[in-house]
């Protein structure tokens, strides 16, 4: 007994496809691969030198540790909308304050017999702090002239 399906004509819907899918794939493998998914990646640069009470286990650098004078910048924010950083007993609210401010302990700093590229700011940011704050107090700490500028993540 013959099957009636095995007669039918059978009609072919276009051409075949698998190769098309199968050059498809290689391309975009190779593109995968060869090709960055990230733009030009921005970081706020820290350059301190080591310190004696730094965590890690590096070694430190021939001749000791330098001898530079630190100044620490508190970074809290106690409402969302704005900052607040602390150098010692001063205080700021702005970028503006905070830039005076710097430049006068530098100054201050200067006139005490300090050398300008022994001077270093690091900023010490509060958890709540935004990351637009840190950049405000990071330019104000560059504008005011200060080579070293850094971060420090423990308080």
């Amino acid at each position: 007994m013959k099957l009636r399906t095995s007669q039918k004509v059978h009609y072919e819907s276009g051409p075949n496809m698998t190769p098309l899918v199968d050059v498809v794939m290689v391309l975009l493998i190779f593109l995968m691969m060869a090709g960055k998914f990230t733009g030009q990646e921005r970081y706020l640069v820290s350059n301190l030198p080591l310190r004696q009470t730094g965590a890690g286990g590096a070694t430190p650098p021939p001749g000791g540790f330098p001898k530079d004078e630190p100044l620490e910048v508190e970074v809290t924010s106690p409402v969302p909308d704005r900052f607040v950083a602390r150098v010692g007993q001063y205080r700021a609210e702005s970028a503006a304050e905070l830039q005076q401010i710097l430049k006068q302990l530098q100054a201050q700093l200067i006139d005490a017999g300090k050398q300008q590229e022994d001077l270093q700011v690091v900023i010490a940011p509060d958890r709540a702090v935004k990351y637009k704050f840190l950049i405000d107090v990071y330019t104000a700490a560059q504008l005011a002239g200060f080579q070293k500028v850094g971060f420090s993540t423990s308080r």
